[in-house]
């Protein structure tokens, strides 16, 4: 039995027309406006994202708690929880859920992390970047997965974004949110 935590599991990832969401452990563009939503869209919440990300983040984002998914026993890292299983990151999710006050655990990637994870999410926060560069990360399919588009919003490219782009929230029907 796998572990459903009682916060609802959201995905926060920017993904390109081509499925593209990353290229050699970063992102395969600069939409300084979209990391502005992405701050927005975790700020205060408990954060999972897989090793990969982490790194290529660098160090833990202020004001979440970081929970690092990693099959490297041997990684450590001050400031952040390291967990070594879905049902682990999720669980420790839902622990930081309940003392931070909030009903919302997100995900930030990457590509194997979202896959492992879709069948229990429940919410989709998406950048459709408008491009279709090159890339070796890709989001997976969830359009017959039971979501429906709850909410768009498109932004021409701003002077520090490379391309426009399309912010769409997803539900999955029957998760009672």
């Amino acid at each position: 039995m796998s572990f459903h935590p009682k916060a609802r599991l959201t995905f926060v990832v920017a993904m390109a027309e081509n499925r593209v969401i990353g290229r050699d452990n970063g992102l395969a563009w600069h939409i300084s406006s979209d990391l502005k939503r992405f701050k927005a869209a975790t700020l205060g919440k408990p954060m999972i994202m897989g090793r990969k990300t982490f790194l290529s983040i660098g160090k833990p984002l202020p004001g979440r708690e970081t929970i690092v998914l990693t099959r490297d026993k041997s990684f450590a890292v001050e400031g952040v929880h390291i967990v070594f299983s879905i049902d682990e990151a999720l669980a420790k999710a839902d622990e930081l859920a309940s003392s931070l006050g909030v009903d919302e655990i997100t995900v930030a990637g990457g590509g194997d992390v979202y896959e492992q994870m879709m069948d229990r999410c429940d919410r989709i926060i998406m950048t459709h970047v408008h491009a279709a560069p090159e890339g070796d990360a890709f989001f997976p399919a969830f359009e017959n997965l039971g979501f429906y588009e709850t909410a768009r919003e498109a932004h021409e490219a701003g002077p520090r974004d490379d391309h426009a782009f399309t912010i769409v929230t997803y539900e999955r029907r029957g998760t009672g949110t």
